[in-house]
């Protein structure tokens, strides 16, 4: 019983501390959220989210800058959905595409699909897939960006996914969550698979 009671005493004081916050939570506009890390999951996290946002009925759309694949589960879930609009722009990874001017110039053509999107206040959210690469291999430049992040429509949310993330971003960022590597199937010899890692 009195374990009981002190339980109920914490939450009690807990529940205050919470109400608390949620009150000063005044606010409303849409968040930038970052996703980084050198663990697996961030691109599935953004597309979570993605379907959350499409349970309520919102307009989404997911720019891929690196990934070329358009198999991946994914892209088969969303690609007909009324609400999601999905661009693959991206050719594959570098060590793929070995071809830094094709990069480029894939990159190029990402950022002004993202640049029009941003501009659009009919998008609820948009899912940048591995842009933060594009700012590590020098293949945009972040300045236009973070301009454009923070003139886009007020009520927009913005994921932008990547292991690394350019330190311009970071300080314009409402939220920031690192996805860490501690172990990975391929490193002990398992084969990529459907519905794992695409």
């Amino acid at each position: 019983m009195m374990a009981d009671n002190t339980h109920q005493s914490r939450m009690i004081k807990k529940k205050s501390v919470m109400d608390k916050k949620i009150a000063a939570a005044t606010q409303e506009r849409g968040v930038l959220i970052l996703l980084k890390g050198n663990g697996k999951g961030k691109s599935s996290s953004a597309f979570g989210t993605m379907a959350r946002s499409l349970g309520h009925d919102k307009k989404c759309a997911v720019i891929q800058f690196i990934k070329g694949r358009s198999e991946t589960g994914e892209y088969k879930l969303f690609r007909d959905h009324p609400l999601v609009d999905w661009h693959i722009m991206g050719h594959g990874f570098t060590w793929e595409t070995q071809d830094k001017t094709q990069d480029i110039a894939a990159a190029q053509k990402a950022w002004s699909v993202a640049e029009k999107l941003l501009q659009d206040d009919s998008y609820s959210m948009l899912v940048l897939d591995e842009m933060s690469y594009m700012f590590k291999y020098h293949y945009l430049e972040i300045a236009p960006i973070v301009t454009a992040l923070q003139h886009r429509p007020k009520q927009q949310n913005v994921i932008i996914t990547g292991r690394t993330m350019a330190l311009p971003l970071q300080d314009i960022a409402d939220t920031i969550s690192v996805v860490r590597d501690e172990r990975h199937a391929f490193r002990l010899g398992i084969k990529a698979q459907q519905g794992i890692e695409y």
